[in-house]
């Protein structure tokens, strides 16, 4: 949904004490959900280097962002309904806020959270993650298993597929991020997809049940 101005307000704090570092201006930002079955805000701050402007009507010139926060909630992630297990929902949940201040643990926690997702829903034989993902090879779309084998093949993430999930990878940002995505498409692809077609089919049985002739 598009977040309009009256739902939006931010708010900038600069720096002018001398210091090592030099000129800094921290803006933060609400935005509020508009759907009403949600009206959630959501706080952010990011910090710049700045310095004054040279416009008549003062104010700071930004150079370059130097770091960025989510606030509230604490990090980016989606919430995913009750149906997905607990342990995995709060893997899942901690690899999005640790991912900034530690992609090892992030990726630990995905890897976790992926091996649990196949063995939950997937019902695969226990073994090294690698060879559980090799299980429902040929239960999967190819689209699916493409972005699956991309991931795996991926850098460090992939070098030690074939370890103890437990593992600390040592990996980028980007990687821990890449392997978020990946579990949040699985959680959607397979779970959410599942309960949103057993809905669907419940309710075309439902009612064609009250249409039956007595």
């Amino acid at each position: 949904m598009t977040i309009t101005g009256e739902r939006f307000s931010a708010n900038r704090h600069t720096l002018y004490l001398d210091n090592a570092d030099g000129r800094r201006t921290l803006a933060t930002s609400y935005a509020v959900c508009p759907n009403p079955n949600c009206r959630k805000f959501t706080l952010t701050a990011d910090l710049f280097e700045t310095e004054p402007s040279s416009s008549p009507h003062g104010g700071e010139k930004y150079l370059k962002k130097l770091n960025a926060w989510s606030l509230v909630p604490s990090a980016a992630m989606k919430s995913f309904p009750d149906y997905v297990p607990e342990a995995i929902r709060e893997d899942y949940r901690e690899a999005c806020l640790i991912k900034d201040l530690s992609p090892k643990a992030s990726a630990t926690l995905s890897r976790r959270c992926l091996q649990g997702i196949l063995r939950d829903f997937w019902k695969v034989k226990p073994g090294r993650l690698v060879d559980e993902i090799t299980q429902i090879k040929d239960k999967v779309d190819s689209i699916t298993w493409d972005a699956i084998e991309a991931v795996r093949k991926l850098g460090n993430i992939g070098a030690h597929m074939e370890k103890d999930i437990n593992f600390i990878v040592d990996v980028d940002p980007n990687e821990a991020t890449l392997l978020i995505g990946l579990v949040e498409t699985l959680l959607k692809e397979w779970y959410v997809a599942r309960a949103d077609r057993l809905a669907r089919m419940g309710a075309v049985i439902s009612a064609a049940a009250s249409k039956k002739t007595p």
